[in-house]
């Protein structure tokens, strides 16, 4: 499982949405899941969806309406990326902006070799 927390405003997040694309498109065969969490309890759906639209996220995107699952993951700020074993363990967290070597890292934590 890979997270990535971000916000339509984030201009990292719009920046680093792309490598995320390309990786999950590469490895989402050896089961590799994305899920992208939109921090809106910081902005407006209609901005959500335009960006989502936009990137054309082939992913679940998941919406904080409430901040409740920032606050579970203590995000000090957007971008953040999580790396999650298939045991449910935190591999990798990457604050700020990630890239694409070091999605790559995060990925060869998690994901069984080719």
């Amino acid at each position: 499982m890979f997270l990535n927390f971000w916000a339509s405003w984030c201009v990292p997040c719009r920046a680093e949405m792309r490598d995320i694309i390309t990786a999950y498109n590469a490895h989402k065969d050896q089961g590799l899941a994305v899920l992208a969490i939109d921090l809106t309890d910081q902005e407006h759906r209609k901005d959500v969806r335009r960006f989502v639209d936009e990137l054309r996220m082939p992913f679940p995107v998941l919406l904080d309406e409430k901040g409740k699952i920032r606050k579970r993951y203590a995000l000090r700020g957007v971008p953040t990326s999580v790396f999650i074993d298939a045991e449910g363990v935190v591999r990798v967290v990457n604050p700020g902006p990630i890239t694409s070597e070091a999605i790559q890292h995060g990925l060869a934590e998690i994901l069984p070799p080719r």
